[in-house]
Formats: structure tokens, C-alpha cells, sequence
């Protein structure tokens, strides 16, 4: 090793090159997390960060890859600083890559302000209870499974089913009751998509009009692996800089958290640590609960973060470890279905597994109408019946089936293709949404309908059945 000008170390011996990883020997005062200068053949400079330390050997993760890195070409040297971003509200309207590395063409984002992008999840008794919805003008999602402010409300969804278009929908339209383009803020986090989906965010975004209150971190397909690991690190961490020092609502989309966790296994595996359920590191589940936790609202601060991960299940395996672990973590999910998508049913909702656990707090007379939970439960109760309705007539034949059951077959019909479906583009209101669900439930008898208060029945129910 020797010593440049500034006194700092440098390692010129690696032990081994594997995969993104170098592995190095002889060091001291090195800290896990701490950030690396990687100088190859005295040109090329590239950063790293430590991610194992064991005995004065430590591991670092290169960010833009190992090609054309040797154990003999290199000089290491340690920052002594943990990886952090520059924040303002100038991030706003902006795209960066995975490491807050401005790729829109403009500036540098300089500011006193820089924030270690591994940030802390939220403690517990620092948190303030989810209240207040977000309409997002998609019937399904405001009706059954609301979007309260401050929650983590995951998509489950599958290789080809349309969850890039929900995503950029509900940027499009999310509207927070009391919050404007001032104090309302989106940021967008994508790890591992494709140069079109990222394209097609972007123009998706700007033809709306909401592109001022977006800031996008975009780490694309052919992005180092590494990178993937930051990405939504530094989302949240802009995230937790625009809600709690700046007093905004922030929406924070991170898609595909199945992308990251496939990054976390190869990196894993390169450390040759022991694996866990389908090779994913045992520490899975506290990695993903990191991310997820630093959702949500302070006691005390005005701005808030509300969480919508999507994930894609590999082979639309619901058990799978990465949407089982997320469950655990989050308060609902919101599940999309292969088989309504193929009847070109948009968002293909699968409403039976789908859930918001906070939602009853942030509905009725206070936020949305007084009829709202007793609407939900019914449509949940009737859509049920529904499929147990569709089994039997397939069995007996649609002709058999009492004249009961044929009104359940028609309002299935009619709420998969009125109510679950909608344009890309078409943005309810909440007051269009319940009456809408009330329309579909007058379907019914009156009698059917066991789940509501007789006073909502006499206000709303329209006996369009008969």
C-alpha cells in the first residue's frame, strides 16, 4: 500500500475478483457501509461500498461492475464516509440513476444537505396512526382496498399483467384531500426494468402534466446489480427528506422489488453465504422490512410517506418467499389477476385476496361517506357467492341454477366489467366510485343484501334488478 496527498491508504493488492465483488486483505479502520475510490491503471475511477467485514479482510460491492478490474491494476482506497445523496427540493421533476447520479441531462443537485441513504426504519413509538385516504380514481382500489395515507400497500402482480400502467396511473392521479402540487410529492423508484418501461414512465409522466412533482431513481436491466441494492435507499431516503424537513405527502412507488431481491441473492451468493428458501439469504425478510418500515407518518411532522411496492411473482406464486415475506411486513396487498387480465379486464384486480388493513380507519362520514364499509363488505360478500355460483353452473349448467343465482352471475359480470375495469386514463371520484358499487349491488335482491344498514338500503339501494 501507499499513501496519497491527502494521507488516505491505498490498497494496490486485491485478493480476489468475483462477480461484482473484490475482496481485499491487510485493511484497518474500515467501517460496513463505508465508501470506496477504486483508481484502475491510474485512469478509471469507480466507486464501491463495504459489505462484509471479517477480521482485517473486508468485501466491497463496485458499483459500476468489475470488468477490466485485476488483483494487480487497482489502487482501493476508503473514504471513511457512508454513502449519501444531495437533497433539495430541486430533486423534484429530475431523474436519477440508482445512486442519485443525475441521467436527465441537467445539473448536479448541489445542496448543504447530504443524508446516508441507508436511513433508519421508523420507531415505533415515534409513529403516528394512518388516517385520511389517497384516491388514486381507480374503483377497486378506493372502494374495497383504500389507500390510507402513511400505509404500505404492496401489488402483487405477474410477468406480462399490466402493473407498469396501474403504476403510472395512480401517479397520475393520486390526490391527497387537503393537499396540493405544493405539499404533494411523488417518488418514483424502478430497479431492473427495461429501457421501454423506463421510457414509457417518463413520457407517461410528462404528457399528464405531473412531472414537476415526480423525482424519479431509475435503474434499468443493464444497470450493475449493485446499483439495484441503492436504488430504493435513495428513493426513500429523498422520500423521508421531502415528508419530514419539508412538511409534503410523498407517494413513494418502488417497482420491481422482485428485481431487488434477485440482486440481493446474487449478491449473496457471491459472498457465499448459506441460502435460505429458494436461495434468497436468510436475512431476506429483515432486509426487505429496512425498506418497507421507513413508511409512514411522525408524530409531531405534518408531511407523511405512504408506500405502494410492486412486486411480480415468479410463476404468479403467491406463496413465493418474496410476496410471502412482504405480506408480513406491509398492511394489505392488492393481488392482479393473469385470468381477468387475459379477458382484457384492466386493472385485471382480483378482489377475494386482495385487502387494505388500515382502511377502515381512514373511511366513512369523516373522510369518504358514511355507506362506505358496509358497501365494501357487501360487494366482497356478493363477489364470493359469485364464484361459488360460477362453479355450480358450470357443473349443472346456467340454465339450471336458481333465478337468485342468475342475478349473481349477472352482477359478477357486471363488476368485473364496469366496476374492476376502467380506461388507463379514467380518474373516478370517490362519491362515483360508491355510487357505482350501489348501482352494480341493486343488481340483487333486496333481501341478498345482509351486510348494510337498513338506512343505507333505503337511501342508495335502486331495486334495478327487477
Amino acid at each position: 500500500m501507499n499513501k496519497d496527498k491527502n494521507m488516505r491508504k491505498e490498497y494496490l493488492k486485491l485478493d480476489k475478483v468475483e462477480g461484482p465483488l473484490i475482496v481485499l486483505s491487510g485493511v484497518n479502520n474500515v467501517s460496513y457501509g463505508e465508501m470506496v475510490s477504486i483508481r484502475i491503471d491510474d485512469e478509471e475511477i469507480r466507486k464501491g461500498k463495504v459489505i462484509k467485514i471479517e477480521g482485517n479482510q473486508a468485501i466491497v460491492q463496485v458499483f459500476e461492475g468489475t470488468a477490466g478490474i485485476s488483483t494487480s491494476n487497482s489502487a482501493v482506497a476508503f473514504t471513511g464516509e457512508l454513502m449519501s445523496i444531495p437533497l433539495s427540493k430541486e430533486i423534484l421533476g429530475r431523474t436519477f440513476n440508482g445512486t442519485g447520479e443525475p441521467i436527465d441531462g441537467s445539473y448536479q443537485i448541489i445542496s448543504s444537505v447530504r443524508e446516508n441513504i441507508n436511513g433508519r426504519p421508523i420507531n415505533p413509538v415515534a409513529r403516528k396512526y394512518p388516517r385520511n385516504f389517497i384516491q388514486t380514481g381507480i374503483s377497486p382500489i378506493d372502494a374495497l382496498m383504500t389507500l390510507i395515507r402513511g400505509q404500505k400497500l404492496p401489488i402483487f402482480s405477474g410477468n406480462g399483467i399490466a402493473h407498469d400502467e396501474l403504476a403510472a396511473q395512480i401517479v397520475r392521479q393520486a390526490k391527497i384531500k387537503d393537499a396540493d402540487s405544493d405539499n404533494f410529492a411523488v417518488v418514483f423508484g424502478a430497479m431492473g426494468i427495461r429501457h421501454d418501461s423506463a421510457d414509457y414512465f417518463m413520457k407517461s409522466f410528462q404528457v399528464s402534466g405531473v412531472l414537476d412533482h415526480v423525482v424519479m431513481y431509475v435503474n434499468t436491466a443493464d444497470d450493475p446489480i449493485v446499483e439495484r441494492i441503492s436504488t430504493p435507499r435513495c428513493a426513500l431516503t429523498a422520500a423521508e427528506y421531502l415528508a419530514f424537513q419539508n412538511d409534503m405527502h410523498v407517494l413513494v412507488i418502488l417497482t420491481d422489488m422482485t428485481s431487488y431481491a434477485e440482486a440481493l441473492r446474487e449478491i449473496s451468493s457471491a459472498k457465499e453465504e448459506v441460502p435460505s428458501r429458494k436461495g434468497y439469504p436468510g436475512y431476506l425478510y429483515s432486509d426487505l422490512s429496512t425498506l418497507y418500515e421507513r413508511a409512514g407518518m411522525l408524530k409531531g411532522k405534518e408531511g407523511s410517506i405512504t408506500l405502494i411496492p410492486i412486486l411480480t411473482m415468479p410463476n404468479d406464486d403467491i406463496t413465493h418467499p418474496i410476496p410471502d415475506l412482504t405480506g408480513f411486513i406491509t398492511e394489505g396487498q392488492i393481488v392482479l389477476n393473469r385470468e381477468l387480465s387475459q379477458k382484457g379486464i384492466y386493472p385485471p384486480i382480483e378482489l377475494l385476496p386482495s385487502l387494505s388493513r388500515l382502511m377502515k380507519d381512514g373511511i366513512g362520514a369523516d373522510y369518504t361517506r358514511e355507506d362506505h364499509a358496509d358497501l365494501a363488505a357487501q360487494i366482497y360478500a356478493a363477489y364470493s357467492r359469485v364464484q361459488d355460483v360460477r362453479s355450480l353452473s358450470q357443473i349443472i349448467g346456467e340454465e339450471d341454477i336458481s333465478d337468485v343465482d342468475k342475478r349473481y352471475l349477472k352482477f359478477g359480470r357486471e363488476l368485473e366489467n364496469r366496476f374492476i375495469s376502467q380506461e388507463d386514463h379514467e380518474n373516478r371520484s370517490m362519491i362515483e366510485t360508491l355510487d357505482l358499487g350501489w348501482k352494480l349491488l341493486s343488481i340483487l335482491p333486496v333481501d341478498e343484501l345482509d351486510r348494510v344498514k337498513l338506512e343505507y338500503l333505503q337511501k342508495y339501494y335502486r331495486n334495478e334488478g327487477e
